[in-house]
């Protein structure tokens, strides 16, 4: 009699996939959040400093930040409150639609961001070392085909 295991006889690629993705996830972000940890940031506040920088001097609404977050948040405002008190951001209530408020980053943040480019850079680097250009490029070409518009350009 062979006996019984709770493992599945067999587990589809997909699945197989899916785990190492998350997996992966989870291990090259406890690297970056260690960094950004560092310089007073959380990887969330990290996130929020570079959308923001990229907006440029016009800004973006909660909503706009929020669509473009590497994880979600459920509570942008209070975390946009909290960025606010550090001085890392300012937010401007619109004059045209007072409903809206756009959040800009702050030369504070955009100081912390200038000292974090060439660590987050080399940090990625020693990430993927052990692979060849060729590979990084293959891989980033597979998940931008699986999940358009999510590797930014």
């Amino acid at each position: 009699m062979v006996p019984r295991t709770h493992k599945r006889d067999s587990v589809s690629l997909e699945a197989k996939l899916f785990v190492a993705l998350l997996r992966a996830a989870d291990h090259l972000s406890q690297d970056a959040d260690r960094l950004v940890k560092a310089y007073g940031l959380t990887g969330t506040q990290y996130n929020v400093l570079r959308i923001l920088r990229g907006a440029g001097p016009d800004g973006l609404p909660c909503k706009g930040i929020g669509d473009r977050m590497i994880s979600r948040d459920p509570d942008m405002t209070r975390l946009l409150d909290r960025m606010e008190k550090r001085s890392l951001i300012t937010r401007e209530r619109q004059t045209q639609d007072r409903r809206v408020i756009k959040a800009r980053i702050s030369p504070t943040g955009l100081e912390i961001l200038k000292k974090l480019d060439a660590p987050i850079d080399e940090l990625h680097k020693k990430q993927f070392h052990h692979l060849a250009a060729s590979q990084v490029r293959v891989l980033a070409e597979a998940l931008e085909e699986a999940f358009p518009n999510l590797i930014p350009e």
